[in-house]
Formats: structure tokens, sequence, C-alpha cells
């Protein structure tokens, strides 16, 4: 049965060691940004696997102290404060995010986009129809934004104070060279 319920005596040390990184982490991110759970990025999402395996590892490994885990924990937090600052230096910025992609422009799927950011048809489909478009003719733009939001910038009618900002998105797009005009 030692398979299944393990030492008697270290329980104990294993629920103490749990309950200490438990507090730890959340005072270590209580410390971090905000950012680390509110958006996600690809940094976020390091941190966080990165401090689920320190936590869990520490709680019930019996070769690893509290201390070994609580600096662990802490270095990886600090790592990600460094990098979330490292994200407004402009050289460093393309290490650590995807760019901007167009997946339509007017009305067309840029299927090279698509396949670039792993995203079939049917997913692109699926989130225009959950915004409410049912006719890529409608479409004027739809960008694949930094953190994997989609944009849906509409063919009529849409709000002309928006257009900087969507200009910005499409001057910093990866791979995109604005047509012309409409088809």
């Amino acid at each position: 049965m030692w398979w299944l319920t393990g030492g008697w005596e270290q329980l104990g040390a294993v629920a103490a060691k749990a309950t200490l990184m438990y507090g730890t982490a959340l005072l270590a991110l209580r410390l971090g940004e905000r950012r680390t759970l509110a958006q996600w990025t690809m940094i976020d999402v390091v941190a966080a696997v990165a401090v689920g395996a320190i936590v869990g590892r520490t709680a019930v490994a019996s070769s690893q102290s509290y201390v070994t885990g609580a600096v662990a924990l802490v270095t990886v937090v600090a790592l990600h404060r460094v990098l979330s600052v490292a994200r407004f230096n402009p050289a460093l910025v393309a290490l650590l995010d995807h760019r901007i992609r167009v997946l339509v422009v007017h009305g067309r799927l840029r299927d090279d986009q698509l396949r670039t950011c792993g995203l079939t048809r049917d997913d692109l489909y699926a989130q225009l129809r959950q915004r409410g478009v049912f006719r890529l003719s409608d479409v004027r733009f739809v960008l694949y934004e930094v953190k994997g939001g989609l944009t849906v910038v509409p063919e009529e009618g849409h709000d002309t104070r928006s257009e900087g900002l969507v200009r910005e998105g499409l001057e910093k797009a990866a791979g995109f060279q604005e047509p012309d005009g409409p088809r």
C-alpha cells in the first residue's frame, strides 16, 4: 500500500511545503505585474507553466527543500518582470511577441497568413460568425493581434475614429502591403 499512501510521516511535510509554496506564489505574483494573470502573451504562458511546475515539484518532492523552490519561484517571477519591461524596447519586442498578421483584405482571405498563424479557414470563419460577420465581402480587414485576438474592420460603415489604430496595426503587420483599394 505504500504506492498509494506513501509514508504517513511525510504527509505533514508535504502539506507544510505545499502551504508555504502556495503562500509564496501568491506573494510573488502579487508583487509581480498584474498582467501575469490578466493578459496572456508568450512570456506569461511560460511564467505560468514554470510557476506551476515549481510549486508542484517543491510540494511533493522529498529531495527539494522549500527554500530551493521559493528561490526558483521568485527568480521566475523576477525574470517575467524583466521580460515584461523589455517588451517596450523595439529591438527586443520581436523576440518576445508575435507580429500582427492581416488575415483578410477587402473580403479576400490570405491563406499564407492563416498558415503562418496556424489557423484554418474554419477557425477564422467560426471567430467571424461569433462576432456577427456572415459574409467575407462585409470585411475590410481582419487583424490577428499580438496576443492572438482578432480585430474585424467592416468594409462599409466602419468608424473613422478607429482608422488611426487600424492604420498603425497595418503598418506593423508582418508581410503586408495594402492594395490600392477595395475589390
